[in-house]
This record gives structure tokens, C-alpha cells and sequence, in this order.
């Protein structure tokens, strides 16, 4: 389970583009009170430090997009815990 892009949006969501074609949105508030995760409750940081590494859904901790400083979650996780949805950039395009 590949994820190849990320798009942050208010509220703490982000839409998640796996390999397989298949986008799913992931809503990271229930994260927010556990530990590291604490940082991502800055809506600023949450949606600007947003990316892919390793292969999934992360948030760049150094501002140098390290693999090893980010704060990152198994793609399983992010599959299971997500819930299909259309593409929010195409929505965007067609209007």
C-alpha cells in the first residue's frame, strides 16, 4: 500500500491518493491529543508541513523533508481508517 500524494484541507482532513487509484479521506483530529502528534493541532503546521515520505501520509518536522524527522503513519492505517471519496482537485477544475 503505496501512497503517492496528499492534499491537507481544513479541520484537520486530508484527501490521500494511494497507488492503486483510489482516493480516501483521512481525518487526523482524533490524532491531535496523542503525544508528537500534538503539533499537527497548529492548523498552520498541519497543512503546511503536510507531504508524503516513506511511502505515506507525514508531516515534515525539520523543514528539510528528512525521512527520519517526520512524523508519519503506516499506510494501512490510513487506508483503514479512511473513507473513499471523490477527488477534491477535479471538483475544483470542473467549476
Amino acid at each position: 500500500m503505496q501512497i503517492i500524494q496528499v492534499y491537507p484541507v481544513q479541520n484537520h482532513l486530508v484527501y490521500v491518493y494511494f497507488a492503486n487509484g483510489e482516493i480516501r479521506l483521512f481525518d487526523a483530529s482524533k490524532l491531535i491529543h496523542k503525544g508528537v502528534f500534538e503539533k499537527l493541532a497548529d492548523p498552520d503546521f498541519f497543512c503546511n508541513r503536510c507531504t508524503v515520505l516513506n511511502d505515506t501520509l507525514a508531516w515534515d518536522l525539520s523543514g528539510t523533508f528528512d525521512p527520519a524527522e517526520c512524523l508519519d503513519i503506516d499506510p494501512h492505517t490510513v487506508y483503514r481508517d479512511s473513507q473513499p471519496c471523490d477527488d477534491p482537485l477535479s471538483v475544483k477544475k470542473a467549476s
